[in-house]
């Protein structure tokens, strides 16, 4: 994870579209994967790339939400997966807009994502 000003966070990719939604709505309930899983995915500053790199490769127009994991208490769970790795599930809730520390496009640069997480 990283610190911003003492808050420990967590990112969220999301792809033009789901930014839209959650822009226009104030709230995003998931992506088809999150819903089929049943919680929202979500990665730290050290997963990230390799969560862009798997799963967005070549997409264009991504957006980076930073996430403060105080606001999510017990809804946020600390779960193994990917190579055995913990990664941050956020249950029973969605994203809103209103609790999001930043937002940040993710452009491609010689077909790799970058990701600004200062």
């Amino acid at each position: 994870m990283s610190r911003h000003f003492g808050q420990m966070l967590i990112y969220k990719i999301l792809t033009a579209e789901q930014w839209a939604t959650l822009d226009a709505t104030g709230s995003f309930a998931g992506a088809a994967i999150d819903l089929a899983d049943g919680y929202v995915h979500t990665s730290t500053a050290q997963q990230a790339q390799e969560t862009a790199d798997k799963h967005f490769k070549g997409v264009e127009g991504l957006i980076l939400v930073a996430l403060d994991t105080a606001t999510y208490g017990a809804d946020l769970v600390w779960e193994p997966s990917r190579g055995g790795q913990d990664f941050p599930h956020i249950y029973a809730r969605p994203l809103l807009l209103s609790e999001l520390v930043w937002v940040r496009p993710m452009p491609l640069v010689d077909g790799r994502h970058v990701l600004d997480l200062t």
